[in-house]
Formats: structure tokens, C-alpha cells, sequence
């Protein structure tokens, strides 16, 4: 039956293009995420200023992912993807032309504000584009399938966001310090010509009928769904204690772990493998033990993924830390996506997805600021090395508390019942 049903939905096209333009948005991603936080690194050694590059690529989840929404349930959901993915084609040629103007870097914290400025806007861009694309998917994919499409689509994300494209950063950073940057811009232009040949119903939106009036619409909905709403607390305070360490974790592979920007990039690899597995076999894990124990299963790895790390400064010790994190991450997704898109209303995915997402995704840049405040208020009693471990280690012990307080709070419906 899986293998019947994986086969339908591969004969679907506009599923391939689906598949194929967000597994080429992150490929660049995987690129970006390995060269923004290295170039950070070249411009300032502060780690409060090398936060704020992570901080402006998701500070945008807090500012507009709630009108984000909105304008989702407004508009051309798929229109808002191509849209989203030229603004990004643009920004990220912008960057390179900035790097390929600054031949010397100056240092200090003018040209790392120009940089945040330039991520904050790209994430405005991936805060559209990102919940038009989950609330899209269920337009060309039945009801039955969402799982495996999910989990075909995070695998890929792995794939090439971490398995293919941090290598990929550092060899193109060993060639030129613009051409990851540029081989950004590429990924999203090639990603909008891919959504560019979909063809779907585009169901006519009802008239609008004031900004305020259609959010309220959605946190009325979510009012009575308990689920939901604890796991986005959930999710928000797993990604805040993660981005508290991950937004470190150039300094950590640099001045821990000893590697250079090829080095980094292998090591980021780690987390693809996981990915891919939890992606491959995420669906078939949800039909043996349940949702419920899935999410559970997850929330454990991840903690035990940052008490390795943050216990054992040791680069195996940290790939397979990032391995165990992505696995763990792509099991949550997995469920909690695909238990979204079936279970909101069309009409309100986009607004509840947002104010979900606000939740679980608004928590990363404060999380990221953390993480840098961390690190310079530990290094002067603990010294420089046992500082860039500690964020680690109090995501670990945060996320076991939480795994604690999951068993008995995130609870599932029987199959076949709704919340």
C-alpha cells in the first residue's frame, strides 16, 4: 500500500514541481545557512554580533508572521511562493555584490548591521513564502497522502539543506567569498520558473473584510483546540533553547572543534543523514507506535542531541549531536505538519499555520540573542571554550524538562476522531 500510494503521488506533476522547487530553495538555503554565519565570523570575533545575523533571518517570525497569514488566506497562495522566491533572488545578489565590493572587510559592527538588514528582509521573503507553500500543499495532494508527501519533501530539504549544501558553502567560500551568495540567488530564481509551470485550482478567496476581523477569525478557532496550541508552546521553546546553541555554532566548530570552513561544512552534513532517515521512514514510525509517541520519541532525542554536545567537545560527539537533532526534528515535522493540514479548515489554514508558526517559530530569535548574551557573560568565569558549550547544555536540560512535561500533555485523538 506505501509503495502504491509513494508511486501515485510521484505521477502527480505538480507535486514534482513542488518537491522540486523547495528541494532547490534549499539547496540554497543549506548554502546560506553555512556562508552568512562564516561571513559574520570574518566581519566581528564578538559572539553577541555574530547572533544578530541569526537573529534578523528570524526576526521577521515575529513581526509578520501573523499578517503573513492573512494575506495567505487573501491571496494566490502559489503566486505568493513565486513572488516571495525573486524578492530572495534579488537580496541574495544583492549580498554578493556587496562582498565582491568589499574586497578588505572592515570589521566591527557597521558591516554586520548591513548584513542583518539584508537576512532580516530575506527571512520577511521566507515567512512568505514558507506558509504559502504549507498551506498549498494540500491543494494538490489528497488527504490520505499528506504524510508521505511531508515526509518526502523534508527528507529532500535534508538532503540538500544539510547534506548537500554546507560542503557546498565552504567549497564555494574556498573559490570565492561572493559565490555562495550567488549561487543563492540562483536556487531561488531556478525554484520560481519550477512553481512557475503548476497548474492547480486557485479557489477564489472570500472578499476581505478587515485585517483584524480575519485574524480573530483564526485565534477563534484555535481557541478550542488544545492540541495545537501546546504543541506550538511546545515548539517554540524547543527552537528558542536550539537557536540559543545553533547560533553559536560557528564559533563552537572554529574555536572548539577546530575546522575551517570546509570542515564546518561536513560537519553540518551530520544532521542530513538524519533527516533523510526520519524523512524516509518518519511515515512508517507514525503508523507503528502513533502520533503521540512519535512527538514524544522526538522531544527526547532532541535533548539528548544537546547534552552530547554541549557534554563532549568532541567533533564525532557533534556530528552525532546534529544528527540525532535533525532526526528528531524531521519525526516532529512529520506529524505536527501533517496534522495541521488535515485538521484546519482550508479557509483558515494560512491564518491558524501563521499564528502557529508566530508561536513555534517567534521564540528563534530571541533564543539567538540568548545564545550570544550566553556566551560573553560565561567566558570571562568559565573561560572562552566552556562557554560556547554551555548553550548547548542548557538546551539539553531544558528539552529534557520539557519531554517530561510532553508525556502527559500532548496527547493525540484516536485515529479516526478529530480533536
Amino acid at each position: 500500500m506505501a509503495d502504491a500510494a509513494n508511486g501515485g503521488l510521484w505521477q502527480k506533476r505538480n507535486f514534482r514541481r513542488l518537491f522540486g522547487a523547495s528541494a532547490e530553495t534549499n539547496l540554497g538555503d543549506g548554502v546560506a545557512a553555512m556562508a552568512y554565519p562564516w561571513l559574520a565570523t570574518l566581519l566581528t570575533r564578538d559572539p553577541l554580533l555574530v547572533s544578530m545575523v541569526a537573529v534578523a533571518g528570524r526576526l521577521p517570525w515575529v513581526l509578520i508572521a501573523l499578517p503573513a497569514g492573512v494575506w495567505t488566506d487573501r491571496a494566490d497562495r502559489l503566486k505568493l511562493m513565486i513572488g516571495a522566491n525573486l524578492v530572495q533572488t534579488v537580496l541574495t545578489l544583492v549580498v554578493a555584490g556587496l562582498v565582491v565590493g568589499l574586497s578588505v572587510l572592515p570589521s566591527g559592527a557597521a558591516p554586520v548591521l548591513i548584513l542583518s538588514v539584508l537576512v532580516f528582509l530575506l527571512g520577511v521573503a521566507e515567512v512568505l513564502r514558507d506558509n504559502s507553500a504549507q498551506t498549498f500543499l494540500p491543494a494538490i495532494v489528497p488527504e490520505r497522502d499528506l504524510e508521505q508527501a511531508n515526509g518526502r519533501v523534508w527528507a529532500a530539504e535534508q538532503v540538500v539543506n544539510q547534506f548537500a549544501g554546507p560542503p557546498l558553502g565552504g567549497v564555494l567560500i574556498g573559490l570565492a567569498l561572493w559565490a555562495p551568495f550567488a549561487f543563492d540567488a540562483l536556487s531561488f530564481a531556478g525554484a520560481a520558473v519550477l512553481l512557475a509551470g503548476i497548474r492547480a485550482p486557485r479557489p477564489v478567496p472570500p472578499p476581505p473584510r478587515g485585517f483584524w476581523a480575519e485574524l480573530r477569525e483564526g485565534f477563534a478557532w484555535l481557541k478550542d483546540q488544545v492540541l495545537i496550541r501546546r504543541l506550538a508552546v511546545a515548539l517554540g521553546l524547543t527552537n528558542m533553547v536550539f537557536s540559543a546553541a545553533i547560533a553559536m555554532m560557528a564559533l563552537y566548530a572554529q574555536e572548539v572543534l577546530g575546522l575551517g570552513a570546509l570542515g564546518y561544512g561536513v560537519l553540518l552534513m551530520s544532521g542530513a543523514a538524519g533527516g533523510v532517515l526520519a524523512g524516509l521512514a518518519g511515515p512508517l514510525i507514525v503508523r507503528r507506535i502513533g502520533p503521540g509517541q512519535t512527538v514524544h520519541l522526538a522531544m527526547a532525542i532532541f535533548a539528548l542531541s544537546y547534552l552530547l554536545i554541549g557534554l563532549v567537545p568532541m567533533r564525532w560527539a557533534a556530528a552525532l549531536g546534529l544528527f540525532g537533532d535533525a532526526f528528531g526534528g524531521i519525526l516532529w515535522n512529520v506529524v505536527t505538519v501533517s496534522w495541521r493540514q488535515r485538521v484546519i479548515p482550508a479557509a483558515l489554514l494560512g491564518r491558524v499555520n501563521a499564528i502557529y508558526r508566530f508561536v513555534g517559530w517567534g521564540m528563534i530569535p530571541i533564543g539567538s540573542a540568548l545564545g550570544g548574551l550566553t556566551v560573553r557573560l560565561a567566558e570571562a568565569p568559565l573561560g572562552r571554550e566552556q562557554a560556547l558549550m554551555l548553550p548547548f547544555l542548557l538546551a539539553g536540560v531544558a528539552t529534557m524538562l520539557l519531554t517530561l512535561w510532553g508525556l502527559g500533555a500532548l496527547r493525540f485523538p484516536e485515529p479516526g476522531t478529530r480533536e
